[in-house]
């Protein structure tokens, strides 16, 4: 069996952390299956393996089937994966109760009786409400499938996220469409607005199916795209010599254009849309006005809404409740602790090249490859400099040093060298300062500022 939805193998969400590096998203079609109770993921073939091909295509739904009938011990995923995913299936399917919400709705009778047969049809209903664009909504001004004349109330069944969205959105229906809400004081509003707005949602589904209109049928035998057709059908000998305008020449005509109509206005679809299905249990069931009459009188209570609105404590209750499930306890992140490994992974994270979608560890196909896991290196860090080790910032070190150097060391700096000076003779700095002159006279010997300058010869007085 597959469980998915409309964001693709949600089970594997649970166990993002522990899944093998090549499985993503674009391949994971058809390769994660329940099989004889417990959860199987289909790994690539050796050579894909090898290769590191992620972007390898998934296999049918026969190949899979095979490969588990034959292999399954093969594809068993790993138990850290399975872990994850029965941590968070179990209780299921009791506890599904809990995430329902049963409320009252004032719907047109067609919309009642569509999902007395098929309640689960509320959820592409509400989907296409939510969604609504203003292409959408111009089906709804007139609503030739769910006008509002025959209404009823009736109890409808959701699940809690359906309800709030269905509940959550603002929406005034328009003028031209009939449908009139009480005033939001009247006891029974909140049934109007969720009727009125999950009408919508039907109306919209209907409007977008694929039926055939009876001006389509009318026009089958003319165009371009028939002529082709019939010529086609007449080289091909299809009437088998017989006069046109015969009877047999008529019926075997009748049926080229049964099948060209069908060909054309309902192209071949392995699903059946939602609009369509709502159209076929209109015209198969038959709506009892006084039926529902009868039911509305004695319809059970509704679910209280009051876990729409939660307060700010009961948020962070729901956040530390979602932390103490996924973080480890101290003891166990202890006990994980290895201060090689964590050099190790540095090591290897620091080497790797990063691609478009960031920084990641080198793959390997081995279980044991290295991995790096930040808090441990924090910690380690922490276990070498200290535990009080403070950040030093650079702005905050230069104005140390500049607060350092103050007038007062200046003072002290200018009195050292005033008692360096008075320890040196006369004699001394004298020579000194001759050295230092002579050594600049070298250097500027070359150059114009040196020949521009006059020296006194010796023995002159």
């Amino acid at each position: 069996a597959r469980v998915d939805d409309n964001d693709g193998e949600f089970l594997l969400i649970e166990a993002a952390d522990f899944l093998p590096k090549w499985l993503n998203p674009e391949n994971s079609d058809n390769r994660v299956f329940f099989y004889k109770g417990e959860l199987h993921i289909i790994a690539l073939s050796e050579a894909q393996e090898q290769e590191c091909d992620s972007s390898a295509a998934s296999p049918t739904i026969p190949q899979a089937l095979r490969l588990l009938s034959s292999r399954s011990e093969e594809f068993l995923a790993a138990e850290p994966i399975r872990a994850a995913v029965y941590k968070r299936i179990s209780g299921y399917p009791e506890k599904i109760q809990a995430w329902f919400h049963r409320a009252r709705c004032y719907l047109p009778a067609g919309a009642a009786a569509v999902l007395r047969q098929r309640p689960s049809l509320v959820a592409a209903a509400v989907q296409a409400f939510y969604l609504r664009d203003p292409v959408d909504l111009r089906a709804c001004r007139s609503f030739r499938t769910f006008p509002p004349e025959q209404r009823v109330m009736t109890a409808v069944t959701f699940t809690k996220c359906l309800y709030a969205q269905l509940v959550q959105q603002k929406f005034v229906p328009d003028r031209r469409s009939g449908y009139t809400l009480p005033p939001p004081s009247h006891p029974q509003y909140k049934a109007y607005e969720l009727g009125m707005k999950l009408a919508h949602g039907f109306e919209i589904l209907c409007s977008k199916c694929s039926k055939v209109s009876p001006d389509s049928k009318r026009n089958v035998s003319s165009g371009p795209l028939w002529e082709r057709f019939l010529s086609s059908l007449k080289e091909r000998n299809y009437f088998k010599g017989e006069m046109e305008g015969s009877a047999k020449y008529l019926e075997l005509l009748r049926m080229a254009e049964d099948y060209f109509q069908q060909s054309v206005t309902k192209p071949e679809c392995s699903e059946v849309s939602p609009g369509d299905e709502i159209l076929t249990l209109l015209q198969t069931t038959t709506v009892d006005m006084k039926e529902f009459e009868r039911e509305a009188a004695c319809l059970p209570p509704e679910d209280d809404d009051s876990w729409l609105e939660i307060t700010p404590d009961d948020l962070d209750q729901m956040l530390k409740e979602a932390r103490s499930e996924s973080l480890p306890s101290p003891s166990e992140e202890e006990q994980k602790y290895d201060l090689e490994a964590v050099a190790e992974s540095m090591k290897a994270f620091v080497s790797k090249v990063s691609t478009h979608e960031g920084a990641e560890m080198p793959w390997s196909s081995d279980e044991s490859h290295v991995t790096f896991d930040v808090d441990s290196f924090t910690k380690a860090l922490d276990r070498i400099l200290g535990e009080d080790s403070e950040e030093l910032d650079s702005d905050d070190l230069d104005e140390e040093q500049e607060f350092y150097f103050s007038d007062e060391d200046d003072e002290d700096l200018d009195a050292e060298n005033q008692r360096q000076d008075e320890k040196v003779s006369p004699g001394e700095l004298i020579g000194s300062l001759k050295s230092y002159m002579n050594e600049m006279d070298r250097e500027l010997a070359h150059t114009n500022v040196g020949k521009s300058f006059t020296t006194q010869k010796k023995g002159v007085s």
